[in-house]
């Protein structure tokens, strides 16, 4: 008879994120996993949670961390009690996948990351555009040289969430959320221009703007400057539903790529200075399915932990270069 392994059995911690549906989900579609309870701090959420998916509410935290029929969590809290939900869960025994940011500040995450591996738990941070074929296909065409030195990268990331609105106003609260567009939908253009230029700019500008009049931003622009001297452009907001836009340049070539189309273009020496259109392949596993494979291989999620707490560096510096605007 063949032998099958026992699916990871998985609570859902928070609903406060809007992701959060989307990971239990998740849990109940892969093979490998089963939803097995919810927990929040806000009841009448968490049974609301519960009942969609049909599982079991805990009012009481430590009682489902302590729980034998539960090996992993998903992290879908506000922001700012990361820290002490994901150190909860690591000492617990409870393998852990979390929404971003993975903690408010780096010496956060480094309390978070320490207790995960002090507890010989998987970690892995939701930075689903790293694994998409766009992401590979422009890292593979910068490796190759084609572009020359790379000087620049865009990237713009929105949607209309704030004006439609569509977005829970406990998005927009300072003390939970930690920060608005950029902290939120921001983190997947902050990631992949560290991707494509490096994780450590030397300088870092931000403007943050709130057309909603809420208490944080609701777009914003910041540019991080490299010793290269590359330049790079991270956009993000909640109130234009513009298409996701990838901008990358060197001193021989470009790329752009937009999901209107979801379309790769190359220009430049390279292709005989005529635009050409480059395949994109199939995406990677998602993080979920990572996370899954590095809980049933015991191993640990290196690179995505490591790009994880040097998201949370770049937007700690931008939130604080908003604030230090100089005036016209």
């Amino acid at each position: 008879m063949p032998h099958t392994t026992p699916p990871i059995r998985v609570a859902v911690v928070g609903f406060w994120h809007v992701h959060a549906g989307d990971y239990a989900r998740q849990t109940i579609d892969h093979p490998g996993t089963e939803l097995i309870a919810v927990w929040d701090d806000d009841p009448a959420r968490g049974r609301e949670g519960a009942e969609r998916f049909g599982v079991e509410f805990v009012a009481d935290l430590d009682a489902l961390l302590a729980r034998d029929d539960v090996d992993a969590v998903t992290i879908t809290t506000s922001t700012d009690v990361h820290r002490d939900v994901i150190t909860r869960a690591a000492r617990a025994g409870k393998h852990v996948f979390t929404e971003k940011l993975l903690a408010p500040t780096v010496q956060e995450c480094d309390e978070v990351i320490a207790a995960c591996d002090a507890a010989g738990v998987a970690l892995v941070v939701s930075l689903p555009r790293l694994y998409h074929g766009y992401t590979r296909a422009i890292t593979d065409e910068i490796a190759s040289g084609r572009l020359g030195t790379v000087n620049h990268a865009r990237v713009r990331l929105s949607h209309d969430g704030a004006v439609a609105p569509w977005l829970p106003e406990r998005f927009f609260d300072p003390e939970t959320a930690i920060g608005g567009a950029l902290t939120d939908l921001g983190c997947h253009p902050v990631y992949l221009t560290q991707l494509f230029l490096g994780a450590r700019p030397d300088t870092v500008q931000a403007v943050y703007r709130s057309v909603t009049g809420h208490a944080v931003e609701d777009h914003a622009v910041v540019t991080v400057g490299y010793p290269s001297q590359a330049i790079g452009v991270i956009e993000a907001g909640f109130v234009a539903g513009t298409p996701f836009t990838i901008e990358v340049a060197g001193t021989a070539g470009w790329l752009s790529y937009t999901d209107q189309e979801a379309r790769l273009t190359a220009g430049g020496s390279a292709h005989g200075d005529r635009p050409v259109t480059i395949e994109v392949p199939e995406d990677a596993p998602d993080a979920f399915a990572q996370w899954v494979e590095h809980i049933t291989t015991g191993s640990r999620a290196d690179d995505n932990v490591a790009r994880a707490r040097e998201l949370t560096r770049l937007v700690v510096a931008a939130n604080e270069a908003s604030r230090t605007t100089v005036s016209a």
